[in-house]
């Protein structure tokens, strides 16, 4: 059965940051609320833990999930090859909704999905997130909703479209709105947008002057 905890109050959410740590940790899921949109989260070393959030979501290995840190230094244990305006990035829109794409380093246990080397990563602007990441170390999280279906911007919608395939809900309230993170991809020669979301193009291409579509 799951298990949803509010946050607000703060013995529900002392409970359910225990909860939630204990149930990534045996490779199962929860949910909790991020910055932009409510996150369906897996331990991000965790194979069988990735596999059961792209079932839950109803997502293919085609679609790799993203990696959340609770702090930009967590980076150097996870890239190679970081290009010095990535780090300009990060220190201008972390934690925030900039997720960037990086080469992972080759040495890392972890699959998650067709990923050809690459990882998505992001430091997220909730206060639950941070709390839960530092106790977790990086986790595998993707918005909490069916493929296809709007992303959940509350934890009532996120279990309405998840039910008990997630094992803790982490009830942060209402998310500011439901516009995701923007993605700048650092693999090529030059920083490239991939979606224009939270941060426009020009907000980052004045960190990123270089910047490409």
């Amino acid at each position: 059965m799951s298990r949803r905890y509010d946050c607000a109050e703060p013995d529900q959410r002392a409970i359910g940051l225990r909860e939630a740590t204990s149930t990534i940790r045996r490779g199962d899921l929860i949910v909790l609320p991020t910055d932009t949109v409510y996150g369906i989260g897996a331990d991000a070393f965790s194979s069988s833990g990735i596999a059961a959030l792209l079932a839950a979501k109803g997502r293919g290995r085609d679609m790799p999930v993203p990696v959340l840190v609770g702090s930009p230094s967590t980076l150097h244990g996870l890239v190679s090859k970081f290009p010095e305006n990535g780090w300009d990035l990060v220190d201008a829109f972390w934690p925030g909704a900039l997720t960037i794409v990086a080469r992972h380093q080759p040495s890392l246990q972890w699959d998650l999905g067709d990923a050809r080397g690459t990882v998505a990563l992001r430091m997220p602007l909730h206060p639950v997130a941070i709390e839960l990441l530092t106790q977790t170390g990086p986790l595998g999280v993707s918005s909490a909703n069916k493929t296809g279906h709007a992303p959940a911007t509350t934890a009532s919608e996120a279990q309405d479209q998840l039910g008990t395939s997630v094992d803790v809900y982490l009830d942060g309230g209402s998310t500011a709105d439901n516009v995701p993170s923007s993605i700048v991809d650092l693999t090529g020669d030059a920083p490239k947008l991939l979606r224009e979301g939270a941060l426009t193009f020009e907000e980052i291409a004045k960190v990123a002057s270089n910047l490409t579509r």
